[in-house]
């Protein structure tokens, strides 16, 4: 399997970006709030996996100073969007998204979310993801399936 650099992987989305918006459609991958969080794509295996990793700031914490459940799953959703459609090649959409919080995530940390593919049919994803800190400790693992939609204009096509 082929391992792009971030450059590369960036490169990909934003040719897609490009070729999903025509017929008044506006579609940005990777969207705005995976800006607003800073994330940052590590690497791609192409039709695998991604690794993205996200610095942990105070606007992000629970009433406990810890980095909030929504926030966290915004993390393993902003990893597994991308790399959803960097598989399929077209637009898709969540169906379902299941969370396991293994421990509190402390501001002032990077965390790195690897998400891979478990199986892709004709019209859904399965993938599977978990949250570690840069000293590779897990804090979270999660688990999708996304609906591929059928608008035509990826990468490809």
């Amino acid at each position: 399997m082929q391992t792009l650099s971030t450059q590369e992987t960036q490169a990909i989305l934003k040719e897609m970006t490009e070729n999903f918006n025509h017929g008044g459609r506006k579609i940005t991958v990777p969207p705005p709030i995976f800006v607003a969080m800073n994330a940052e794509i590590i690497s791609y295996t192409k039709g695998k996996s991604i690794t993205v990793s996200f610095p942990v700031t105070e606007d992000q914490t629970n009433p406990m100073g810890m980095m909030q459940g929504g926030v966290i799953a915004a993390a393993f959703d902003n990893a597994f969007g991308p790399l959803s459609y960097l598989v399929a090649k077209r637009p898709t959409t969540t169906i379902d998204m299941n969370i396991q919080y293994i421990r509190g995530v402390a501001v002032g940390q990077k965390v790195i979310v690897n998400a891979s593919i478990e199986a892709k049919g004709f019209s859904t994803i399965h993938m599977i993801g978990e949250m570690r800190t840069e000293k590779d400790k897990l804090l979270a693992t999660a688990t999708t399936n996304l609906l591929i939609l059928k608008i035509p204009g990826g990468v490809g096509e």
